[in-house]
């Protein structure tokens, strides 16, 4: 029988804290959220993986070290309402749940919204809602949003995503340009302006409705 827990270490001793990632709320969520819980049927072997981890529809589950990177940049505090953007199998959610005083994760694919509903249930994430619907118009009924995670990558952040955060609200994105990435965070100034700066290297599939659009030229 596998061990997981010990997986679980493996992946915070060798990914995680080598990356400079030592917060104790977010090592803690990773050490006790169950990650192969949160994967397709027979990936559960790979769950602990230091990759991106498909999870269908050309979609991933961000590889641990970018997600932690990704939180710690975020800084959640305890009083926050996050936005969680592409939720997909609901891994994210469960590990903002920890941090935050609750999570909106939106999906838009139904089956994989009603599968991380379930699983989130079993594994305790009251503090989240799975909003669905499409990506690019996040969930702005429960807004303003403290803190906005996007995982996946993007090329563009849509107008309706920032306008659903609140003045001083962070945002933590992947950038892509072609097949490199780099990971930003961002900060909500006055008149909802954001000013981005870069973090560290990463990549994923740019996401439905996050792509810049094309430039014709005759």
């Amino acid at each position: 029988m596998t061990d997981f827990a010990a997986l679980r270490r493996n992946m915070v001793d060798t990914q995680v804290r080598p990356s400079d990632v030592t917060e104790f709320p977010i090592i803690d969520a990773l050490l006790r959220i169950p990650r192969e819980r949160f994967v397709p049927p027979g990936l559960e072997g790979a769950a602990y993986l230091g990759e991106n981890l498909p999870v269908g529809d050309g979609r991933v589950m961000l590889e641990p070290r970018t997600l932690a990177k990704m939180l710690d940049a975020l800084d959640i505090s305890p009083d926050d309402l996050v936005l969680l953007i592409g939720s997909g199998t609901g891994y994210s959610a469960a590990v903002l749940a920890r941090l935050a005083a609750a999570v909106v994760a939106v999906e838009e694919d139904e089956a994989m919204a009603s599968e991380s509903e379930q699983v989130l249930a079993e594994t305790g994430s009251d503090a989240v809602i799975v909003e669905r619907g499409p990506l690019d118009k996040g969930a702005p009924r429960h807004g303003p949003y403290d803190a906005a995670l996007i995982e996946g990558g993007i090329e563009r952040l849509p107008d309706e995503i920032a306008a659903q955060l609140a003045e001083g609200a962070r945002i933590a994105a992947l950038f892509m340009q072609g097949e490199f990435g780099e990971a930003r965070l961002g900060r909500v100034g006055a008149g909802g302006r954001i000013d981005w700066r870069p973090i560290f290297n990463a990549g994923a599939p740019v996401l439905s409705g996050f792509a810049t659009a094309p430039v014709f030229r005759l």
